[in-house]
């Protein structure tokens, strides 16, 4: 769920029943749409009272205030949130906005190019997705501003946390708690796709940590899989039905370990009894779980990446390129405390 009321370019996506992508294009006068869909789009606004970023003054002036929002997966809670701190604050600079759904390396190398060379946008904004260095030379070639959130990229301006120091975080609680026997879910890089390092990160992080508290690491504990609910739960089933099962699960993302409260409860595991279960991200549903997380500030790091990007589009320069956010640990239930997860209540 969003953090405002405001009605925005998701809630008008999601009552035309079409993707952002496309409700971004009408709004920008893209010949790219049908005309029932835009007639659907057009609908979707007027019922909703939508506000689009004082998008007519914004592209009377032409090229200057275009910016353009790579992403991938915008059905991802974490991704949404992202982009939503970041148009939050276009939307009071007047900056008209595109954005772009990517989900594996080909699709990320289109849509770069397209950027870099046809200058659609003077300013672009790069959400998780992984960038290559030949990439970041080009835009700087091209005369594209560029700002990174949650991705990072040598000399550019970037928003970002230490992944690693996540790991320790999470594990470091779950040692205090009494567990040495720690399970990890996370995600599985294959094919074409985008090579997200941020659960190996946390990953790595988990083992230094389990390592300086003189603990052994057991890889049969590892287990990774989509970046799903469903995913995460059949590795969390594998592992609690394994002949040494873990008694505490760190998962890459809250989403995962949603997936792994799914698994203790259809096996009967009492959390955190049983089973200690703490994710990564802070989603808003963590909360109604009682889930304990790594908090990382995601609406807050679009509005800083886009406030960065504002700046260099003004010509301006960024002192500090990178910028690394705060993260906690935010204990609830799932790990601390003699009551269980609400889970069952909450999905009963």
């Amino acid at each position: 769920m969003l953090k405002h009321s405001r009605v925005n370019i998701f809630d008008v996506a999601n009552h035309a029943g079409v993707a952002v992508s496309t409700v971004s294009r009408v709004l920008n006068g893209s010949t790219k749409v049908s005309d029932a869909t835009r007639a659907k789009v057009l609908l979707a606004i007027e019922t909703l009272d939508f506000k689009p970023s004082r998008l007519a003054s914004s592209l009377s002036k032409g090229r200057f205030d275009n910016v353009a929002i790579v992403a991938p997966f915008l059905t991802r809670p974490s991704v949404v949130t992202r982009i939503d701190g970041a148009l939050d604050f276009l939307d009071q600079t007047g900056h008209s906005t595109v954005l772009y759904s990517v989900s594996k390396t080909s699709q990320r190398d289109h849509y770069f190019e397209a950027l870099m060379d046809q200058h659609e946008a003077t300013g672009v904004i790069v959400i998780s997705v992984p960038m290559m260095p030949e990439h970041i030379r080009k835009f700087q070639s091209a005369g594209v501003a560029l700002s990174l959130v949650d991705t990072i990229g040598e000399g550019t301006a970037q928003v970002t946390i230490d992944d690693q120091l996540g790991g320790r975080l999470a594990t470091n609680h779950l040692i205090e708690e009494g567990h040495s026997r720690i399970g990890f879910i996370g995600d599985l890089i294959k094919g074409e796709s985008l090579k997200f390092s941020s659960s190996r990160e946390r990953l790595i992080g988990m083992v230094q940590a389990l390592t300086a508290n003189g603990l052994t690491h057991d890889e049969s504990l590892v287990k990774l899989g989509d970046h799903s609910a469903e995913a995460a739960r059949v590795c969390a089933q594998q592992l609690l039905e394994s002949a040494n099962p873990p008694s505490a699960i760190f998962a890459a993302s809250d989403t995962q370990a949603i997936g792994a409260l799914v698994a203790a409860e259809s096996l009967g595991r009492k959390v955190p009894q049983d089973l200690a279960i703490i994710g990564f991200d802070d989603l808003e549903v963590t909360s109604l779980l009682d889930l304990s997380t790594v908090r990382q500030h995601l609406h807050e790091s679009g509005r800083l990446g886009a406030q960065r990007l504002t700046t260099l589009m003004e010509g301006k320069k960024i002192d500090e390129p990178t910028l690394l956010m705060d993260i906690e640990v935010v204990v609830r239930s799932s790990t601390k405390g003699e009551r269980g997860s609400s889970l069952s209540r909450i999905i009963s």
